[in-house]
């Protein structure tokens, strides 16, 4: 079976083209448009001498409802800004429903075979969508007045939206065993990328999700946690630094079985208290940076695992996991936890 079909976007978005603001409208940017940046106008004062009608009866003034004074330029500039988005939108749930029809309802095995093979590129596919919605949403200069919020937390859902239709469809093409879940296999599809935005000059991050919940380490150190995101922190050295280079800081949403802990069963223990989430930052245990041989030799590196934030027993969505993130990194969220130990030992006394 040809796959051509499959990748071939409408004119607003193609593989491999990141959009700008400029596919939004013609000749348009929000961020540029006056109506986006200026309040409303003030109505001007009332006249001195009431108004009378024909007969020389005085009308009573009427006041305009103030939900209704936003003005209309604005409202048709936020139905530009959505519609190539949701457009996109479509398009790309209804190759992802295509694929999950082919692999249900097709009795080709060599269909099935390719589309798996496809998968990949499909998703591949999704990655600039994603880097506009979120780099718009989070990155952009804030947009003044009462449609800034609206605008972030429509596009952001949009994102998550898109985020668990993908996450669903890798997790039906693993139950047929087309791909593979474990981390340590290079062809297996354990994560994929949701997208990047910067938080300064320097400084960006790219976000990934894991399809289903991995062990932190692959020697399953720190016990009893699992990941479900991972965010990588890129800084890179201002222009005036001499001699430092780049690096990434690896920061995951992950959650703690907390009756594996207490060595009870799921079915002795509440179900709500079965999973303790929290947002840490990746603790590089070894090998040395200036030893090639030990990392050769080394399977994976081990690592600990920092507690930055206590989330609670129930699971972010995919939005409010990055903006707790960004209250980390911003300093928000309060000041970080001790590192851990590695080991139950550890966690024990985080708990306590």
């Amino acid at each position: 079976m040809a796959t051509e079909e499959w990748f071939s976007g409408p004119p607003s978005l193609g593989p491999g083209e990141t959009p700008s603001l400029d596919d939004l409208e013609p000749g348009t940017q929000p961020c540029g448009d006056p109506s986006w940046s200026s309040p409303p106008s003030r109505p001007e004062d009332p006249p001195t001498t009431e108004p009378k009608d024909a007969q020389g009866q005085v009308v009573e003034a009427v006041t305009p409802d103030p939900g209704l004074m936003v003005p209309a330029p604005a409202r048709l500039t936020l139905d530009a800004m959505f519609s190539p988005v949701t457009e996109q939108l479509r398009y790309l749930l209804k190759k992802a429903d295509d694929f999950q029809s082919y692999l249900l309802y097709s009795r080709d095995q060599v269909q099935k075979e390719q589309l798996a093979r496809a998968m990949p590129t499909f998703l591949r596919m999704c990655e600039p969508y994603f880097l506009y919605l979120e780099a718009a949403a989070r990155s952009v200069p804030p947009i003044h007045g009462a449609l800034q919020e609206l605008v972030r937390k429509g596009l952001l859902e949009i994102s998550q939206q898109l985020t668990l239709c993908l996450e669903q469809l890798v997790l039906m093409y693993a139950s047929f065993g087309f791909v593979e879940l474990e981390e340590t296999d290079p062809q297996s599809i354990s994560c994929f990328f949701c997208g990047r935005f910067s938080i300064s000059p320097f400084q960006e991050v790219s976000i990934f999700r894991y399809c289903t919940p991995v062990a932190y380490t692959a020697s399953r150190q720190p016990r009893y946690l699992y990941k479900k995101m991972r965010w990588n922190l890129e800084t890179t050295p201002k222009p005036s630094s001499q001699g430092q280079m780049s690096h990434v800081d690896y920061y995951f949403l992950c959650y703690r079985d907390t009756w594996e802990d207490t060595g009870q069963s799921p079915a002795n223990s509440c179900p709500q208290i079965q999973k303790l989430w929290s947002i840490g930052r990746w603790v590089p245990l070894g090998p040395a940076d200036d030893d090639l041989y030990s990392w050769v030799s080394c399977p994976q590196p081990p690592g600990d695992y920092q507690q930055l934030l206590t989330i609670g027993f129930e699971e972010p969505s995919h939005m409010l996991a990055t903006d707790l993130l960004l209250q980390v990194l911003t300093g928000q969220a309060g000041p970080a936890q001790p590192r851990s130990t590695a080991g139950p030992a550890g966690w024990a006394a985080q708990a306590s």
